[in-house]
C-alpha cells in the first residue's frame, strides 16, 4: 500500500476501477490505515509466539530448551512466511496487490474502527509531546521539473520516439534563451525605406520571407515590419515609401536572455510570430520567429530559404564542411559534438575567441577534442570550417 505509484493509482480511479477506488480512500488516511495494519500484524505475531510456545511445551517440555526451540522456530516461520516473502511480493507488485487488498482492509478497517481510534489516540498524543507534524502521504509527491524529466527519461521505452524527444526538448525551453536560436542581424533580410522605389519593388519581389523588417539609413534603426502579402495586390508604381509606411506594423523588440518558453507565451499572448532580440543598449542583435520555437520543440520544418542560419552542407571521407554562421548546438545535436554553449553561439564565434584573431584559409584547430581546419574566411568572419571525424579509441 505505501510502495504504489499515486499516479497509476490515480489514472486507474478516472477508469472507474474500484479497487483503486477504495485504495486511495484508505492511503487517504495514513493513521487509519497503518493502525488496521499493525493491529493485525501485532495480533497474529503475538498469537503465532504464543501458539508455538504451547505446541513446544506439549511436545518437548517445559525448560529452557524447549524455550529456546520454540523462539527460534516462530522466528523463522514469522520472518520467512510473514515478513520478507509478502513484503517482496508487494514490492514487486505494488499496484496489483493494492487494488486487490484493498476490498479486505476496508472490511477490516469498519471492524477494527473502534481499536484503531483508541490507539491513534495515544500515537497522537505521542506525536504532540514530540511537537511532530503528522504527514499525509495520500497524496502524491509534487514532482519538480527535473523529477518530472527524469521520469520522461527513464519511460523513454514506452513512448514514443518522436513524442519523447517532443516532450525532453520542451524541459529544455527553460534553459535555452533567444540568443540561441536567432538569426544573427548580418543575415537578416530586410529593406531600406530610403531605397529607390525599384530597388524596394526588386527587394519584396524576390524576398524568401513573408515578414520583412524595415529600417531606415542602418538596420538598428528598425521602424516597422511589413506583411509581403500587403503588398502583392498593389502595381510597381504604387510601391512606394509611402505606402509601406501606411501598411507596416509597429515591430516587437525581445530583450536579450529571454527564455524561449517564456517567449513563446509573449508570442501567444501579443499574437506575434516575429521578434527583433535588442541587447541592454538598444542594439539589435538578431531576430527570432515562432518557427525558430517550434524548431526547437518539433525539431526542423522541411522547408528552408538561403537565408536562414547555417548548417552541415557536405559529408566526406573525413568530415563534415559546414557553414561558419552554424549553431553550436545545431553541431551538439545533428552531429553528436560536444561544444561549449555558455559563450559563443556559433562555429564562427567559437574559433574567434579561440585564436583571439581572425584566422586564415587552411588553419587547423582542436577545440573539445573536436579537430577542425578553416576552408574559407571572408569579411572577418570563418565562412566555411571542416569539422573531421572523431577517431573512436581502440
Amino acid at each position: 500500500m505505501m510502495a504504489v505509484n499515486r499516479y497509476r493509482l490515480k489514472n486507474l480511479v478516472q477508469q472507474g476501477h474500484r479497487g483503486a477506488e477504495l485504495a486511495t480512500q484508505l492511503l487517504s488516511r495514513t493513521d487509519k490505515l497503518l493502525g488496521v495494519l499493525l493491529l493485525g500484524n501485532s495480533l497474529i505475531n503475538a498469537a503465532s509466539a504464543s501458539l508455538a510456545t504451547v505446541i513446544t511445551f506439549r511436545l518437548i517440555g517445559n525448560d529452557e530448551l524447549a524455550l529456546g526451540i520454540a523462539t527460534i522456530t516462530v522466528t523463522f516461520a514469522i520472518l520467512v512466511f510473514s515478513e520478507a516473502t509478502p513484503k517482496v511480493i508487494a514490492a514487486t507488485y505494488p499496484e496489483q496487490l493494492a487494488v486487490t487488498t484493498s476490498y479486505p482492509l476496508t472490511f477490516l478497517l469498519r471492524i477494527a474502527n473502534p481499536i484503531v481510534w483508541f490507539v491513534n489516540l495515544f500515537v497522537n498524543g505521542l506525536l504532540r509531546l514530540m511537537r511532530l507534524h503528522k504527514g499525509n502521504h495520500g497524496e502524491a509527491t509534487p514532482l519538480s521539473p527535473e523529477e518530472l524529466r527524469i521520469l520522461v527519461l527513464e519511460a523513454g521505452n514506452f513512448i514514443d520516439k518522436k513524442h519523447h524527444s517532443i516532450l525532453l526538448n520542451l524541459f529544455e525551453l527553460q534553459n535555452i534563451t533567444v540568443d540561441d536560436v536567432m538569426t544573427p542581424r548580418n543575415q537578416i533580410e530586410a529593406i531600406d525605406i530610403q531605397a529607390p522605389n525599384e530597388q524596394l519593388n526588386e527587394q519584396l519581389a524576390t524576398a524568401h520571407h513573408t515578414r520583412l523588417p524595415v529600417y531606415a539609413e542602418r538596420i538598428d534603426n528598425i521602424l516597422g515590419v511589413i506583411h509581403v502579402r500587403k503588398v502583392l495586390h498593389l502595381s510597381r508604381d504604387a510601391i512606394t515609401a509611402d505606402s509601406l509606411k501606411s501598411i507596416w506594423r509597429e515591430p516587437y523588440f525581445i530583450p536579450s536572455g529571454t527564455p524561449l518558453f517564456t517567449q513563446l507565451q509573449n508570442f501567444q499572448e501579443g499574437q506575434r510570430r516575429q521578434g527583433l532580440v535588442v541587447d541592454e543598449y538598444g542594439e539589435l542583435m538578431g531576430l527570432v520567429t515562432i518557427e525558430d520555437i517550434l524548431e526547437e520543440i518539433i525539431g526542423e520544418f522541411t522547408s528552408s530559404s538561403p537565408s536562414q542560419r547555417g548548417h552541415a552542407i557536405n559529408r566526406d571521407d573525413a568530415g563534415y564542411l559546414v557553414e561558419g554562421a552554424t549553431l553550436l548546438r545545431d553541431l551538439n545535436r545533428k552531429l553528436g559534438c560536444s561544444f561549449e554553449l555558455d559563450g559563443p553561439k556559433t562555429l564562427n564565434g567559437l574559433i574567434l575567441e579561440h585564436f583571439q584573431d581572425i584566422p586564415e584559409d587552411s588553419t587547423c584547430l582542436e577545440i573539445n577534442g573536436h579537430r577542425m581546419e578553416i576552408v574559407q574566411t571572408q569579411d572577418r568572419q570563418v565562412r566555411v570550417v571542416k569539422i573531421y571525424f572523431q577517431q573512436k579509441a581502440s
